[in-house]
């Protein structure tokens, strides 16, 4: 029996079930029995005299959880459900929640549901604690900072939560070397970051504040620790590769209870591990030191939309995209993403460093001219917008509001920092129940000219079923020679390395939340539209039928 089919068994009881989010049940004897951890119906559980102890060891900071969504009950309708609503919208409310995930669930595989307590942990310490008292007891554990994860692994029934969110600290270095490395490793500029810090914040002070450029997520209410760990791509990966190689030195809590610091020169093979072995495989990231770059004069990119009126002009415009990538865009300079959708449109949402507007609209003027040339078969709805702004306002808050007012959304809470915002492109993972979610990495010998027509070909044939996104920065194939070179002292799939995209096919409903009437997820509707997006990646795979997978974006039910 496959994960989905067992899964899905257990899922059938969410459909009927009236009350609040709850565990999906065991799977059945057939499958390989998982280690037994205590749960709260067991007799060994700890007595509350234990948890007390716990408690007074972190300083007051365990705190009992119940579901966010309790203010709903069994109606939607009460003043305090409709505000709860309204508020899950913002990513930084739901992250200020102990029991708040970023996903509310996955048709057949999991659904959001609170520890029974949280340590919310401020130091180093708060963290040995709760890993000793878990391993003592034999509790399920549970580690969450961001709390962005899509298969599920930020939030655990039964489970005793470490919760990082105020381990937000964050120190800038001019010349940083790493314990135990004097003599062996030159200092550089660097930034130490807690391990419930956002991304935003990191930006706010290496970029905004200190004209500096770290490499980190492209959504910016993402943790630290958990991106970092997982390899982890942001809109300028092609040129500065991923968070995980720009690693420097990590503190981490590991299972026996021990503060150990991992670099190059300090339990160095504990250290490549946690540069994209996943979070919270290894132990509990407390702390990550990463190297900074020098910042480019220039942000930008290239938005725009080009829609086909047949099949036949749609399949000709996905091969001229193809042609016009390798010729043009394939190089450290472009990033971000192109979409190809079952209604024959080819949206373009990329990014750019290191290019003024003029550079970037001279770079776009041949396929603007292509397309141009054939108005009965393409046309583009709205202007394009191609251009650049000043590296140093790509996350300033006020900049961003000032000028792309469309583009951003802020954190409008009374007692919300002032640079907290999030890009609008991100509001529809916010709270979303997920239908289905693939990912493979194409290989960048698809681009050579005797296989662009497999690859255009390909393509066609997967947009018939699911919207298909090929997201170029998080392929290293093309990337700066010092973003591979990093990316090989990490523990990534080493099918980044030649790949010149991932290509993500997934999908699902947003504000959607199990057992909240009017909120619930249709099953029926997302069991269909995972056949759909099964369907759509089997046409990819044919050409790329050994692809790797990103661990951060892949399919729960991956077989491999």
């Amino acid at each position: 029996m496959n994960r989905r089919s067992l899964l899905r068994r257990a899922a059938a009881a969410l459909a009927v079930s009236p009350v609040l989010p709850t565990p999906l049940p065991a799977a059945d004897s057939s499958a390989t029995p998982l280690a037994h951890r205590i749960r709260p119906s067991d007799p060994s559980w700890p007595t509350p005299a234990s948890w007390e102890r716990l408690n007074q060891e972190i300083g007051g900071q365990l705190i009992r959880l119940e579901s966010p969504l309790a203010a709903c009950g069994p109606a939607s309708d009460g003043a305090a459900c409709q505000e709860l609503i309204r508020n899950l919208q913002n990513p930084y409310f739901i992250g200020d929640q102990a029991g708040g995930t970023q996903s509310s669930g996955w048709v057949d595989a999991w659904g959001a549901a609170p520890s029974v307590y949280a340590v919310a942990a401020r130091k180093a310490a708060d963290v040995v604690a709760a890993v000793n008292f878990a391993r003592e007891n034999n509790l399920r554990l549970v580690v969450k900072g961001g709390g962005h994860s899509y298969q599920g692994t930020s939030n655990a029934a039964d489970s005793l939560l470490i919760w990082t969110r105020a381990m937000d600290g964050i120190v800038l270095h001019d010349a940083f070397v790493g314990q135990g490395c004097t003599g062996t490793q030159a200092a550089q500029p660097a930034v130490t970051v807690e391990a419930g810090a956002m991304w935003i914040d990191v930006y706010d002070a290496v970029t905004t504040k200190g004209g500096r450029y770290v490499q980190g997520g492209g959504c910016v209410t993402v943790g630290v620790a958990g991106l970092v760990q997982s390899g982890g791509f942001g809109s300028f990966s092609k040129n500065y590769g991923m968070a995980a190689a720009g690693l420097l030195e990590a503190e981490i809590v590991t299972a026996d209870g021990a503060v150990r610091t991992a670099n190059a020169c300090t339990h160095p093979d504990l250290f490549w591990a946690i540069k994209g072995g996943g979070g919270g495989s290894l132990g509990v990231v407390t702390k990550a030191t990463l190297a900074t770059r020098e910042l480019p004069a220039f942000f930008g990119g290239a938005f725009l939309t080009v829609k086909a009126t047949s099949d036949a002009a749609f399949q000709k415009l996905i091969g001229r995209f193809v042609s016009f990538y390798n010729e043009s865009l394939f190089n450290p300079h472009w990033g971000e993403s192109v979409a190809f959708r079952p209604d024959n449109t080819l949206a373009i949402t990329m990014v750019s460093q290191g290019l003024d507007k003029q550079q970037a609209e001279d770079v776009w003027r041949p396929f603007l001219d292509w397309v141009a040339a054939s108005p009965r078969d393409l046309s583009i709805p709205s202007a394009p917008i191609i251009g650049s702004i000043p590296a140093r306002s790509w996350w300033d808050a006020d900049f961003l509001r000032k000028n792309f007012p469309s583009r951003v959304h802020s954190d409008d809470r009374p007692s919300a920092p002032e640079g907290h915002f999030w890009w609008a492109g991100n509001q529809n993972e916010i709270g979303i129940f997920w239908h289905g979610y693939q990912s493979i990495w194409l290989p960048a010998t698809l681009l050579l000219k005797d296989s662009q027509q497999g690859l255009s070909d390909a393509l066609f044939a997967a947009s018939r079923h699911w919207p298909v996104a090929l997201h170029f920065n998080k392929g290293l194939a093309g990337a700066s020679p010092e973003a591979i070179t990093a990316a090989r002292e990490t523990a990534m799939n080493p099918a980044v390395l030649g790949a010149f995209a991932l290509v993500i096919i997934a999908g699902g409903r947003r504000a959607t939340y199990l057992g909240i009437p009017c909120h619930e997820p249709d099953l029926t509707l997302a069991r269909n539209n995972a056949g759909k997006i099964d369907q759509s990646m089997a046409e990819l795979r044919k050409i790329a039928p050994n692809a790797g997978s990103y661990v951060s974006e892949t399919n729960f039910f991956e077989p491999s």
